[in-house]
């Protein structure tokens, strides 16, 4: 934890507004014209971290504390799982436990503010490119809901559509039909639609001008060198992949929602993402600030590995990289069964003798995602690495764990109504502790 914000939260200051940490440092020398690619590029020995591509040359996948050090966040370490636990009595969810969420940029700031009875509020997103989400991208949603039960906070989900029709070149049309068709997904995980407002971009920045004013003050605020060096655009880039930014950057700061925040005093942010997303909010961070808002804080997850292996993120794109929530059971055993990368050996005998490689093991990492049981996965964990258990047992024990998460979700999109839809989609007041 930065030294700043150390001394902030032991004098229970609003931490937010006066933490600079490392990475944000970095961020100010790129608002000032120096290049990012001390910080974004291909530096960890061949990992490839921005908000388009997650690629490693290692079969492990990216090296997350080297990632660290090099965005400048913290670790979720256990002093702080512990101050968590202790503030909401029960323990952290298992993502949290089991490094799924590694880095954090002022956490302790948000669990300051639940201390002192001060209110903040839940954002997240998703950039709708495909009728279907799968698997791995409930993770950030997963917590969010758990975030928004546990500390009884108001959530908004963005849906970027517009930066799927600026990157994949989708007819505006296109777009936004798929952003109400991950809009059903998302539902189905189960929100509080009192404490929840979801928003696709295309239809609501025309509905409210708050969040179209904000837009203009963070762009009045980062020159079009900065914007390059933060998110490497080209020359040739079109115009409104340059401007886009500052439309995920706006939901950060609470005026954006003038129907939900109500009071003049702005409210703290804090986002649960995947790393990939960092940069949008390095430079939200900067900016907040200089326009009178305190800066988000974040919380970081891992990527869900392609079944093909840790190298690179599951796709929207490849139906054979990922389990999608609309597979069939018979799909997702003949997906884990043919494409889950193995960490087990040539041969039987082999494996027996030398164990398997639960880092790199693709049915393993499923587990550990979606197996809440910490013990039964210590077990499986234990006899793979010894040889007791072998890759074909442990690709079956993935499915009989998915296969149920995937079949409960489909049940719950099914049931959904078109009216329960618009429910979250209604600009309104929403309910919770001020």
């Amino acid at each position: 934890m930065d030294t700043t914000e150390s001394s902030a939260v032991a004098e229970g200051v609003d931490a937010l507004t006066l933490t600079n940490n490392a990475g944000d440092a970095k961020v100010d020398n790129v608002l000032n014209g120096v290049e990012a690619t001390e910080y974004d590029g291909d530096g960890d020995g061949g990992d490839v971290v921005d908000p388009w591509n997650v690629a490693s040359s290692n079969e492990r996948g990216i090296d997350y504390d080297k990632l660290i050090k090099r965005f400048g966040s913290s670790k979720i370490d256990e002093e702080l799982i512990a101050r968590l636990e202790k503030i909401i009595g029960k323990p952290v969810h298992h993502f949290i436990r089991r490094g799924i969420f590694f880095s954090h940029r002022d956490f302790h700031a948000i669990l300051t503010l639940k201390e002192q009875g001060k209110p903040f509020y839940l954002y997240t997103g998703r950039g709708p490119s495909s009728g279907s989400l799968h698997i791995g991208h409930l993770i950030p949603f997963y917590m969010a809901k758990w975030l928004q039960e546990t500390f009884d906070v108001p959530l908004v989900i963005q849906l970027t559509d517009d930066e799927k029709s600026l990157w994949k070149d989708l007819k505006i049309e296109d777009a936004i039909k798929l952003a109400h068709e991950n809009a059903k997904d998302i539902i189905a995980i189960g929100f509080d639609s009192e404490k929840t407002f979801i928003f696709n971009d295309l239809d609501f920045i025309g509905k409210c001008p708050a969040m179209y004013q904000n837009m203009i003050r963070i762009q009045k605020c980062v020159t079009f060198n900065q914007v390059k060096g933060i998110f490497g655009f080209g020359d040739s880039d079109i115009i409104g992949k340059i401007s886009f930014p500052a439309v995920q950057a706006a939901p950060a700061l609470s005026s954006t929602f003038p129907f939900i925040f109500t009071g003049k005093k702005p409210v703290h942010c804090l986002i649960p993402c995947a790393i990939d997303q960092d940069p949008y909010f390095r430079m939200t961070r900067d900016v907040a600030p200089r326009l009178g808002y305190p800066k988000c804080a974040l919380l970081h997850s891992s990527f869900f590995p392609a079944l093909q292996g840790a190298k690179s993120k599951m796709s929207a794109s490849d139906q054979n990289s990922a389990v999608f929530l609309t597979d069939t059971p018979k799909q997702i055993k003949n997906k884990i069964n043919k494409y889950a990368f193995s960490g087990g050996r040539t041969t039987v005998e082999e494996h027996r003798q030398l164990g398997g490689n639960t880092d790199v093991d693709v049915a393993f990492q499923l587990l550990k995602f979606f197996l809440e049981d910490d013990a039964k996965l210590e077990e499986v964990r234990v006899a793979y690495t010894k040889g007791e258990l072998l890759t074909g047992e442990l690709k079956k024990l993935a499915i009989e764990v998915v296969s149920p998460i995937v079949e409960e979700h489909q049940k719950a999109r099914k049931a959904l109504t078109d009216e329960s839809l618009a429910k979250y989609f209604e600009i309104r007041p929403l309910k919770f502790t001020h």
